[in-house]
């Protein structure tokens, strides 16, 4: 892919090898990290930073590796300093952060390159900015990528990149700008990581695990929650191509937090989807996954009212109780372990519908069930929410992108 584009006035293109500091003649990028042994790490010690390490513009700290002081002293020139940018050479070649002002001694291991810039003309975040997200950089690392299974990258070819680069208060200016962009969606994903674990920790404290059932609550097999004019049933075995107009039909892809994602729905024909009418969707259905990844849930809505799903998921047509109760009862760690147990085969693993019908379901009192289910929907409504506001800020922050990296901010 050829990205090209002439730059700002005042800004010049250069080598990330221009970029870097000069030591005795010699151009700080790289070597490779140390390929240490498996015995040669210990339980404390210096720290080794991998690739697992190594997030765009960001250096997570798993803190899984350390080598000996001793060892430290023979491998010191794999170590990192403040400032300095990493490089992954192997896997999702090119991401890359900075090194925090920080972060304890610490050494790499192979598999990234590290590069020591000249902090006097160049700002080490513009850069990791710049070979993380902008597409005239990102172009030229998948151009130079190789390997036939996993793509490599060397020292050399790293030296080869050319940089777009603005003076360097514009530099810190750009960057600020990112940083702010960026920061906001991280909250934003925070939030909503804590609204997709609250709606569980509500259920648990009001009814605790349905396995355990300390509050002893009535339990019945999940037969006797379903419809019997509409028994448990899987879906169409071959749904055909993506239809332009038909019949909507529900993928365990598309059932997301509880819920159907209705963005990528797809579409059979209605010959298709008749001879499956067993399976056909009313909103407050709940749909659970029996092949592949057991233990999906998903309550139906009205939207998908008549629609269909593929054989690799259950619907359970829930009479006589909540469907989000029972959702949230099934994706409790409790009855998610007791899914494992009952899941069986080895190239295709799944549960059967037999199975299915006999699973334990602990039945507070309806009025509860409709309390917590109040409150879930809550939740779920806040998500979505939130959910848009997110993807409005993922528009704004690939905006920002697009004009920061020809100078347009």
């Amino acid at each position: 892919m050829k990205v090209s584009y002439e730059v700002p006035v005042g800004w010049r293109f250069l080598t990330l090898e221009e970029l870097a500091t000069q030591e005795k003649g010699a151009i700080r990028i790289g070597p490779f990290g140390s390929a240490l042994k498996k015995h040669e790490y210990s339980d404390t010690g210096i720290r080794v930073l991998g690739i697992e390490d190594v997030f765009p513009n960001r250096l997570v700290s798993t803190k899984r590796k350390f080598i000996p002081e001793e060892k430290f002293r023979v491998l010191s020139q794999y170590a990192v300093r403040p400032g300095d940018i990493l490089v992954t050479n192997m896997g999702t070649v090119g991401r890359t952060c900075v090194v925090p002002n920080d972060l304890e001694t610490s050494i790499i291991s192979s598999h990234l390159i590290k590069v020591s810039l000249n902090q006097q003309f160049v700002f080490p975040a513009y850069v990791s900015w710049m070979l993380n997200f902008c597409p005239l950089v990102v172009a030229q690392i998948e151009a130079e990528s190789h390997g036939a299974i996993m793509a490599g990258f060397n020292s050399a070819l790293l030296k080869k990149l050319r940089i777009p680069l603005p003076p360097l208060a514009e530099q810190r200016r750009i960057t600020a700008i990112l940083d702010q962009a960026d920061a906001l969606r991280a909250q934003r994903r925070a939030a909503l990581a804590q609204l997709d674990t609250l709606t569980q920790a509500i259920f648990l404290d009001m009814f605790g695990d349905p396995i355990r059932n300390p509050k002893g609550f009535p339990v019945r097999p999940m037969i006797e929650l379903v419809d019997p004019e509409r028994p448990i049933s899987y879906g169409i075995l071959m749904p055909g191509p993506d239809q332009a107009e038909g019949v909507k039909y529900v993928r365990v892809v598309d059932m997301k937090g509880g819920g159907v994602e209705l963005s990528a729905i797809r579409k059979t024909t209605g010959a298709i989807s008749d001879a499956f009418h067993r399976s056909l969707l009313r909103p407050g259905d709940l749909l659970m996954s029996i092949r592949g990844h057991v233990g999906r849930v998903a309550v139906v809505p009205a939207a998908l009212d008549g629609a269909n799903i593929t054989q690799d998921t259950a619907r359970l047509a829930i009479q006589g109780a909540s469907s989000v109760f029972v959702r949230e009862s099934l994706r409790t760690q409790g009855l998610q372990r007791w899914m494992e147990k009952h899941t069986k085969g080895v190239a295709v693993r799944g549960i059967n519908l037999g199975d299915l019908k006999q699973m334990p379901v602990m039945l507070p009192q309806i009025r509860y069930q409709e309390t917590f289910a109040c409150r879930a929907v809550a939740i779920e409504n806040l998500r979505t929410i939130q959910r848009a506001s997110l993807a409005k800020l993922d528009e704004l922050f690939a905006a920002l992108q697009h004009r920061a990296f020809r100078g347009e901010l």
